[in-house]
């Protein structure tokens, strides 16, 4: 898999949001526009996004609730 620019800001802000095993709607929004921000969902960023939600599907990683 060809690792990308745009794929390893994704990979950034996806560690930072779930360094805690939690994570905001916020912060997954945030993911999903650093994903579409160059308008292409390149193999390496689909595969990180499909990382991220088999966590979420596992409950490794889980959204904090709203106050």
């Amino acid at each position: 898999m060809k690792l990308t620019k745009s794929g390893q800001k994704l990979a950034d802000v996806i560690k930072k949001a779930i360094e805690d095993s939690v994570i905001t709607m916020d912060e997954y929004e945030e993911i999903m526009s650093v994903a579409g921000q160059d308008s292409v969902i390149d193999n390496h960023e689909r595969a990180l996004l499909k990382q991220l939600n088999d966590l979420i599907a596992e409950k490794i990683i889980v959204f904090k609730k709203m106050p």
